[in-house]
């Protein structure tokens, strides 16, 4: 199957959703899901160089970028959406495919996982979340960060709101002064990032993804016990989510897992450090080949 790079490719989901994917750079594929959760998959970009390595085929979820809205709003909840995955590895005819998630879009990679071992060569998981696991962040995990980043010219107007967004009491400014947390470097690049978040995502969707009933962590910890593919949990040193220990918690759940911190990351690692990151996930995808 051939596609134009960079063009806007599109197929059906089981329930008539109209879903788009985009395809960068050229190699065996790499399925990636964003996080957000909710957000258009424009935000990862090409990963940092990575397309140079592999041909990236990136899903917009249901509701997000060019993708469509579904008729029923209760099919943005994460467990829902592994059916559209099943649907792209269908479409491309893929027997399996080495698969990477960021964010919250690790939940949705661990969930089609369990439901389809056999179709997962690889997991990448990059900055991931594992609620669906049981693994959640909780605010004092967020909060050791704040120590870290005492030094950088952006702390003090930075900290309040940081603090705000894990007590509930956040307002939208806070949002955006506590921004530069999420970056190893709170440069240009970082600044144009971040400013693309509003317009790539979809907040009321974003609400229902890990609604009631997504998760069952049990049932997903028995169904990847006896899994044997390879597995990374990448977590950059500098991010509130996950810290490198909880995502070495993360790795103790997986068989066949190993773990990488990338230093003076943050939550967009292929940002912070591209030549670390394209290095230490090519390293890993080879490890399937």
């Amino acid at each position: 199957m051939s596609h134009e790079e960079g063009a806007v490719s599109t197929l059906v989901a089981a329930d008539g959703t109209e879903l788009a994917y985009h395809v960068i750079g050229e190699g065996e594929p790499l399925l990636c899901l964003p996080g957000g959760p909710m957000r258009a998959s424009a935000y990862l970009g090409d990963l940092g160089g990575l397309s140079k390595r592999r041909q990236l085929v990136m899903l917009d979820a249901r509701g997000t970028g060019d993708s469509g809205f579904p008729a029923d709003p209760a099919t943005y909840r994460c467990d829902r959406q592994v059916d559209d995955v099943e649907a792209l590895r269908e479409h491309f005819g893929w027997d399996s495919v080495d698969v990477l998630a960021h964010s919250a879009g690790g939940d949705l990679a661990i969930l089609y996982a369990a439901r389809y071992p056999r179709r997962v060569r690889t997991l990448s998981l990059i900055a991931a979340r594992a609620r669906a696991l049981g693994v959640d962040f909780t605010v004092e995990h967020r909060r050791e960060v704040l120590a870290l980043r005492a030094a950088e010219p952006w702390f003090e107007t930075a900290r309040d709101a940081y603090e705000a967004l894990w007590s509930g009491s956040a307002t939208d400014a806070d949002f955006d002064a506590a921004v530069p947390f999420f970056y190893g470097r709170w440069d240009a690049a970082a600044r144009a990032h971040a400013a693309a978040d509003v317009e790539q995502s979809n907040e009321s969707a974003a609400d229902l993804f890990a609604s009631s009933g997504a998760f069952d962590p049990a049932a997903a910890r028995a169904a990847i016990a006896g899994w044997d593919a390879p597995v990374l949990v990448l977590a950059g040193e500098l991010d509130g989510g996950p810290r490198p220990h909880v995502a070495a918690d993360i790795v103790k759940l997986f068989p066949r897992a190993e773990l990488a911190v990338q230093p003076d990351a943050g939550h967009f690692p292929w940002l912070d450090d591209p030549v670390s990151f394209t290095r230490t996930v090519t390293a890993f995808l080879a490890k399937g080949e």
